[in-house]
């Protein structure tokens, strides 16, 4: 391993969220937080990795970032395994996510996409269920943002990198600085 390479790619996507994106996050943050104190959801999806980040985002939501604080409604929709193997098994796995966002969400309501490559075709169909239920949209991906940033209200892409690492990595920040934006906001 070169890690001299490994900090110069990790900082370069560093440097692209925190100068590139701030103004997107930033704007996203500010629509979350206005969502959540309406009385709103926001709603996550995943597979492998951004699964992990959904749960993650979740958790920081529900329980506490920084701040003691009341629970934010964030609800991951990689952890219910009744409900992923029994929508995957009746209707197929492309179907996992955009069946829970029609029976969870609500006009109002919040889908965060997460997608390294932004094709993913369960997380591109949930993204078309929440659409068409009025609820808002964002796309977490990485590279040209695939299939999945044509179908986002909000884009935040990692188009710094193709590489999956560099972009979860990417993701990883981007979701702690939503997580910070929002506390603060609402505190």
């Amino acid at each position: 391993m070169d890690w001299n390479q490994l900090a110069a790619d990790y900082l370069a996507v560093a440097h692209h969220v925190f100068s590139e994106m701030r103004a997107d996050i930033d704007a996203a943050a500010e629509d979350l937080a206005a969502r959540l104190k309406r009385g709103n959801k926001i709603l996550i999806c995943g597979n492998g990795g951004s699964a992990g980040d959904a749960q993650h985002f979740a958790g920081e939501l529900v329980n506490r970032f920084l701040f003691d604080r009341r629970p934010y409604a964030g609800i991951a929709l990689t952890t219910d395994t009744s409900v992923l193997t029994a929508i995957g098994n009746d209707y197929g796995y492309e179907q996992v996510f955009a069946k829970q966002v029609e029976g969870l969400g609500v006009e109002g309501d919040a889908l965060i996409g997460i997608s390294t490559s932004g094709n993913a075709d369960n997380v591109c169909l949930a993204m078309t269920a929440a659409k068409q239920k009025g609820m808002h949209t964002i796309a977490m991906t990485g590279g040209s943002g695939g299939k999945l940033i044509a179908l986002a209200d909000v884009g935040l892409s990692v188009s710094c990198t193709k590489s999956t690492p560099r972009i979860q990595e990417g993701h990883g920040v981007i979701i702690h600085a939503l997580c910070e934006r929002i506390e603060e906001i609402l505190r």
